[in-house]
């Protein structure tokens, strides 16, 4: 699989909760690759939480810095980069994702509800019914996601992330056949 991907890196996207940062890890140690979280190269260049950049500097800001970050890993080769669940959203984003293999982690909201009912550290879920924000946040992102290369769908709470890294490394030819 290695040499099949001369190097090319792959960039997780997907809703908070689908398991990238689990999913890249163990992506990343079948492929003999680094791993990055997007999140975790954020907080550590604001020297702060996400979650208080949020509450001081708002959501602008950090899109800002996210960008900024990505600009910054997808010069990396032989990587695994788990991303924020909107970082889609920015168009410029898309150019510095399009660097690597695009692999959107899609599970319906019933399992990201379940993974997420005792998570306080997420800003865009503060406040109000958690389903009804997944939902409608979902909704808003889903054809954003949907121009990923390749698209694995989490059908069950009961798929261990194994068997997910599995079905991705299983399906990783055939798409790059195609590109």
């Amino acid at each position: 699989m290695k040499q099949l991907l001369h190097g090319t890196s792959i960039f997780l996207v997907g809703m908070m909760g689908t398991g990238k940062t689990t999913l890249g890890q163990l992506l990343a140690g079948r492929l003999g690759y680094r791993f990055f979280d997007t999140d975790v190269l954020i907080e550590r260049v604001a020297e702060t939480t996400i979650d208080k950049i949020f509450a001081t500097e708002g959501e602008n800001y950090f899109r800002s810095l996210e960008t900024k970050v990505l600009e910054q890993i997808c010069a990396y080769t032989q990587s695994v980069i788990a991303t924020g669940g909107g970082i889609i959203l920015k168009l410029e984003n898309w150019g510095y994702l399009h660097h690597g293999l695009i692999i959107w982690l899609d599970a319906p909201v019933e399992i990201l509800v379940q993974r997420l009912q005792e998570d306080r550290s997420r800003p865009l879920l503060k406040d109000g019914d958690l389903s009804e924000k997944l939902t409608i946040l979902l909704a808003e992102r889903r054809s954003l996601y949907a121009q990923a290369d390749l698209h694995i769908a989490i059908a069950r709470s009961q798929q261990t992330p194994q068997e997910i890294v599995e079905e991705i490394l299983d399906r990783i030819p055939s798409v790059l056949k195609r590109k």
